[in-house]
């Protein structure tokens, strides 16, 4: 999109990519539920509620980031840096590879950093389709159903008793995801910083 799409393709395809964003998570997981749950079923058996199934919805839900915010970073590459390199006798490919990409690296890292954080703390999406056994398990499959964090502090708390190890195992655990997008936000940000300081190598 960033080097390569014409003008209008680019244009087009941002559009969809931003509409993809402000589509609801809710939305989002019964699609999933209604297309592919029943697309796994049929692929590869079982009962399609799976860890596969929500990787799939997640990814859908956090490409749209990763892909806005790393085209914005190839975008803001110097015009100079790109006319210099082709002045020399680099293709379009070595340009890309070679001077776009050094350059454009804290912004590419902190869109999968932010996109890592949104699917960490998804709830509702994930929670359609990842099956919710019960009796939590550790899956030994991608195709098995599993529970996750979110998914657990959403089915739990309304019956938990307040004042209850069961209560503070929830507020453990979402203070567990808590700490985890601290983490990731906190390592994009000593990233951006790294690459302002220590400016990338062009070859």
């Amino acid at each position: 999109m960033a080097e390569y799409a014409p003008a209008k393709f680019r244009s087009f395809i941002r559009s969809l990519t931003e509409l993809l964003v402000s589509i609801p998570s809710v939305v989002l997981g019964f699609l999933g539920l209604v297309l592919i749950v029943p697309w796994l079923r049929g692929q590869f058996g079982g009962f399609g509620f799976s860890i596969l199934a929500g990787a799939i919805v997640l990814a859908i839900m956090t490409l749209p980031h990763i892909v806005c915010i790393s085209e914005d970073a190839l975008k803001s590459v110097p015009i100079e840096f790109r006319s210099a390199s082709l002045a020399l006798g680099a293709t379009r490919l070595q340009t890309l590879l070679h001077v776009s990409l050094p350059y454009a690296k804290s912004g590419i890292l902190a869109s999968i950093i932010l996109g890592l954080g949104n699917a960490i703390g998804e709830t509702m999406a994930v929670l359609m389709v990842v099956g919710n056994p019960e009796v939590p398990f550790i899956p030994q499959s991608i195709l098995e159903p599993v529970r996750v964090l979110t998914s657990t502090i959403v089915l739990e708390m309304g019956y938990a008793v307040w004042g209850s190890e069961h209560t503070q195992a929830l507020f453990a655990i979402g203070v567990i995801l808590f700490l985890m997008v601290v983490t990731l936000n906190a390592v994009a940000t000593a990233i951006v910083r790294r690459e302002i300081i220590v400016k990338p190598t062009i070859k």
